[in-house]
């Protein structure tokens, strides 16, 4: 029997409490499945660690992360708690740079039975992925802060960069992403380039090798488009779109956009993948004021575990892996979808511990 070894980094905030209910859905899923096992090694991390220690991200856990088959990570990070540049504490930028994570995949799809913000029926359809490129664009410079100019009290510069190796894997792996989503949805197979090549150098470079790229893929449709004018579009008429390559900074920004239109960030799972590693993490944040309180929506992370299964399965050629995330997203639908839970940032009162239940009570 297959066994991934999963590093376990629950982090700050709501991120302790919505990893233990993940683990324990896992718990009740994987072994119905068959075929595989995840042993787990857990480690503490983030800024509450750095407070306490001084230390935001051990060594040790920075070597068990090469060392594994998958990173589950909660959520790191506190509103009150900075680096003396009053950056914020944040190793998951450490790791995808450590582990060259370029490929930033996020989800963003209509659950049934969640209230959506656009009165349009159409958005019940919304169902595309942005997928954000993670090694450079306008993060550069926190990845390599020697490599501009020394910021000062009067003064402080961000470098970006884009290159067409950076470029040319992230439209690869986007267009290699359309072609299996088409095999789930007739009606999907497209690539949307989303950049800015009217104004910056670097876009215009991103563009010309997106079109490139295309031409490898005939198969699949290519467009482009400028950001501004997408996330007008995003509003408009998500429904229309399928995967949405972009600029590392561009994709930050959209994908908050994207989890706002079915729902908010409780909805919102992530990937951070790599050639050799992949990170799997709820898009949204510690959540401080909420944190305890036990209303944390788990929902997220269930369905980056969900991400993280398809992974594994695709990867090592495991079937009950992949059956497995697919369980877990019809259980999800299904809780929603029948009414039988409802989260609290939609009026409802299921907190954390009803809605583990009720998904996990629907395999």
């Amino acid at each position: 029997m297959n066994e991934f070894r999963i590093v376990v980094l629950p982090g700050d905030g709501i991120g302790v409490e919505i990893m233990d209910a993940c683990l324990a859905l896992l718990d009740r899923v994987v072994p119905q499945a068959g075929g595989f096992r995840l042993a787990y090694e857990r480690h503490a991390a983030g800024a509450a660690h750095y407070r306490d220690t001084g230390v935001a991200f051990p060594d040790a856990a920075a070597r068990a992360c090469e060392q594994c088959d998958a990173i589950l990570f909660g959520s790191m990070g506190l509103p009150d708690v900075r680096y003396p540049d009053g950056t914020e504490i944040a190793p998951q930028l450490d790791l995808r740079r450590n582990l060259d994570l370029y490929a930033g995949v996020r989800p963003i799809r209509a659950i049934p039975g969640i209230p959506l913000p656009l009165a349009d029926p159409r958005a019940r359809d919304i169902d595309f992925v942005l997928v954000r490129e993670q090694s450079e664009g306008w993060f550069y410079g926190r990845y390599h802060p020697t490599a501009g100019p020394v910021s000062s009290d009067e003064i402080a510069y961000d470098i970006g960069r884009i290159t067409r190796k950076g470029s040319e894997r992230l439209f690869e792996f986007a267009f290699r992403l359309a072609a299996r989503r088409r095999q789930r949805s007739a009606r999907k197979g497209r690539v949307t380039c989303v950049d800015k090549a009217n104004v910056h150098r670097g876009f215009a470079l991103m563009r010309k090798v997106f079109w490139e790229v295309a031409k490898r893929h005939p198969e699949i449709a290519a467009a482009d488009a400028y950001v501004d004018a997408m996330a007008l579009d995003l509003v408009r008429r998500p429904w229309d779109f399928d995967v949405l390559p972009t600029e590392n900074q561009f994709g930050d920004i959209l994908s908050d956009l994207g989890a706002a239109l079915v729902g908010g960030m409780g909805l919102a799972p992530s990937a951070d993948v790599g050639e050799n590693h992949g990170l799997f993490q709820p898009a949204g944040g510690t959540a401080p004021d909420i944190a305890g309180k036990g209303i944390a929506n788990p929902t997220a992370m269930f369905l980056s575990a969900a991400m993280m299964l398809e992974w594994l399965g695709e990867r090592h050629g495991v079937p009950q892996a992949v059956e497995c995330a697919r369980r877990i997203e019809r259980a999800v639908d299904r809780a929603f979808g029948s009414g039988k839970v409802l989260s609290a940032e939609f009026g409802g009162k299921d907190g954390t511990a009803a809605i583990t239940r009720t998904v996990g009570d629907l395999f």
